[in-house]
């Protein structure tokens, strides 16, 4: 559908462009009127990661005319994985700037606008303001919980799509008769329940085939073309290459795009979400005492009694470890006997999320002397050993 229904002029394409574009002006869907609607469109692509590189490579190459990028972070070896706009020789670099240089080199056509700052509820409606549609491509609940109610106050489509593992969900929200994102998820899940990418895994091919189906929802909406997916959410699971669709409706009691709307500006998605920041963790978390894994190295080098936990499942404990027994987390409460209450006992896992949960699930089974190693063995890894390898 087109973003607005002011009359446009809509721009001219050179002889270059013709050329470039020759197998969409043949498209009777497409044709040159549907190209300079392309050309005229602006895109706002919120990350340039799993799902951001194959949506910006295929918005660049159908001849999107500005494509805002938004991200902060730098590229690590373990996204080349599934990141494809970044290359090896990107690791260390800012993703931005990567990505920017790929799509440009891709098409020289296209005006890339860089926002290399995090999306937050200062700064999103300014920047989700100057484009015609969102393309969601974040991987956390504050940030989608953001960028839909953005989208609803500012009347920009969200062309929405997440990945985990095997599986992935698309759809398009936030359309003025459609669902937004809170009619499906009125509520965030509790914080550390839905294991991260990082935790979990993900195919690498996943977040493309999920990214191309988002491009493919922006171009329709562009072009007016098609049936968009509003208010269906298409489910992918690529380990069965199956497709199934649910039907969404627009919740009238939806506090967003609701009749009645009871969130009328951006809130603080941390606390919506029931995340701490980091910088106000403290000593204790839900009655657990946290451990640095630098007192841990320090305990053990002096040799005091530790016994380290390790509730990750085996196949990461194949790829890093630093000893300690292992009991994955979906197996504590059948193996409790393997454990001392007498013992002072470390938790641990890849970050600090499962640990936690177990150390919590011990302290209701009668263990007191109990720690969390905060940050998991990828702290250790960054500030112990950088031998130990990162996953």
């Amino acid at each position: 559908m087109a973003t607005t229904t002011e009359p446009i002029t809509l721009p001219q394409l050179s002889t270059e462009e013709m050329a470039r574009y020759s197998r969409h002006l043949i498209l009777p869907e497409v044709g040159m009127e549907g190209q300079q609607k392309l050309k005229a469109a602006k895109v706002l692509c919120i990350g340039t990661g799993g799902l951001g590189s194959p949506l910006a490579f295929y918005l660049a190459a159908a001849g999107i005319g500005t494509l805002g990028l938004v991200d902060f972070d730098v590229v690590d070896s373990s996204n080349l994985q599934r990141q494809i706009i970044h290359s090896t020789k990107d690791v260390g670099r800012s993703k931005i700037v990567s990505a920017t240089e790929k799509l440009t080199a891709l098409n020289p056509f296209l005006n890339v606008v860089q926002h290399e700052t995090m999306l937050t509820s200062q700064n999103a409606i300014e920047i989700i303001s100057q484009y015609d549609i969102v393309a969601d491509g974040t991987d956390n609940f504050p940030t989608r919980y953001l960028v839909n109610d953005a989208c609803v106050l500012t009347g920009k489509p969200n062309a929405y799509g997440s990945i985990f593992r095997f599986e992935g969900q698309a759809s398009v929200f936030a359309t003025e008769h459609g669902p937004c994102y809170r009619c499906l998820y009125p509520e965030p899940p509790p914080p550390g329940l839905v294991p991260s990418c990082a935790e979990g895994g993900v195919l690498g091919i996943l977040p493309g085939l999920v990214g191309v189906i988002q491009a493919t929802e922006v171009i329709k909406l562009i072009l007016g073309k098609g049936e968009p997916l509003i208010g269906r959410l298409l489910l992918v699971n690529s380990l069965d290459m199956k497709f199934r669709e649910l039907k969404l409706r627009k919740n009238p009691e939806c506090p967003v795009c609701g009749k009645n709307p009871t969130v009328t500006k951006l809130i603080d998605y941390q606390q919506f979400c029931g995340i701490i920041p980091e910088a106000k963790v403290a000593a204790e978390k839900n009655g657990i005492p946290q451990m640095s894994v630098t007192e841990l190295k320090q305990k053990l080098d002096a040799g005091e009694d530790v016994f380290i936990l390790d509730v990750r499942e085996p196949y990461e404990y194949q790829i890093a470890q630093i000893g300690g027994h292992l009991i994955p987390l979906g197996e504590l409460p059948n193996r409790l006997g393997e454990l001392d209450t007498a013992k002072n006992i470390v938790v641990q896992c890849k970050s600090g999320g499962r640990s936690q949960r177990a150390a919590e699930f011990l302290a209701q089974n009668g263990f007191s002397k109990l720690h969390n190693l905060a940050g998991g063995i990828l702290a250790w890894s960054n500030e112990i050993d950088p031998d130990v390898p990162r996953y």
